[in-house]
């Protein structure tokens, strides 16, 4: 098990150094998993053999990779704030992880969107006492069975005790553990449950499924996603940071930059654009699948479970 903490020493070492190597283990292609009829049972099958590996970053924050979504963690004198809570499979990975940053308990969680793979902790942490924090339509969604089309899977209601108590219908300010944290809820983009959590005087911001760091994104147009509002969300949090800004992605590599998102930003907006006008000509989902419109980009973002050929088809939709 790989629970060595890597810390916080400059962007230029992040990205030169352990991020140029970092293992995604939850998202490589499809065909290294075992036996799995779905995404869903692929993402929680790759989970339950993953290494945690912690990044300690400034200001007593961290983000834990192997889970899931990547989770970042407050530590603060009382106690830890989570943003995201991964996967349950993972779960004593997670706490030996959460107990080499200190023996505080775990005292809020913070929900960026509705999907399992953020959420399938939050039982657990519930039950050892963090309250839960989301999106209003995350508490919905959670409540409610629900259809993931794009992956063929029917979600069940979750149980009560990952319920969120506290729901996010506007951008506010918390003060959590003794830190002021921002609160900012988007315009559906990757689902229409999408917040970012924002640790102001450490400058890092963790967006969830708004970035996907190297990787195609999926886009859940069965809760109100879409690939414009996508595009929206990554412009929206562009204006909000600088260059000195630690950005968490909900996947990929664990730490990411400004530039970063730009280029995520460009490459959403170019291949929207690729798919656009071949629809718009007239062409069906295949023949613009066939007609290679991510090809310049593929080398770079399409080596994951979301692949150049998926993408196209949930682009395609959306235009």
């Amino acid at each position: 098990m790989n629970t060595a903490n890597t810390p916080y020493v400059s962007r230029r070492t992040l990205l030169t150094g352990a991020l140029a190597t970092v293992a995604i283990a939850p998202f490589v292609a499809p065909k290294a998993f075992a036996k799995s009829g779905t995404i869903v049972d692929s993402l929680r099958d790759a989970a339950s053999r993953a290494d945690i590996t912690t990044y300690t970053l400034r200001s007593n924050i961290a983000v834990l990779e192997g889970s899931g979504g990547n989770i970042a963690v407050l530590t603060g004198n009382q106690g830890k704030v989570l943003v995201d809570a991964g996967i349950t499979a993972t779960r004593a990975r997670i706490e030996l992880a959460l107990s080499k940053l200190g023996d505080q308990p775990v005292t809020h969680l913070i929900n960026t969107h509705w999907h399992f793979d953020h959420t399938d902790g939050n039982e657990w942490l519930h039950s050892v006492g963090a309250a839960i924090i989301a999106h209003e339509n995350t508490r919905r969604h959670l409540l409610e069975a629900q259809r993931v089309d794009d992956w063929n899977f029917n979600f069940p209601p979750s149980p009560s005790g990952a319920i969120p108590a506290t729901l996010i219908t506007s951008d506010k300010v918390l003060e959590l553990e003794g830190t002021n944290i921002g609160i900012t809820a988007y315009r559906p983009a990757h689902t229409d449950s999408d917040i970012s959590v924002t640790f102001g005087e450490a400058n890092v911001i963790h967006v969830g499924d708004i970035f996907w760091n190297g990787l195609y994104p999926f886009i859940d147009y069965s809760t109100g996603g879409s690939i414009d509002g996508t595009i929206a969300a990554s412009a929206q949090v562009i204006a909000a940071v600088d260059a000195d800004t630690v950005i968490i992605p909900g996947h990929g590599k664990p730490l990411g930059t400004l530039d970063d998102l730009k280029h995520y930003h460009e490459m959403l907006a170019t291949i929207r654009d690729n798919v656009a006008r071949l629809k718009s000509a007239g062409r069906s989902v295949d023949e613009t699948v066939a007609a290679k419109p991510t090809e310049a980009f593929d080398d770079e973002w399409g080596k994951a479970i979301i692949s150049p050929a998926f993408f196209t088809r949930l682009v395609y939709k959306g235009v």
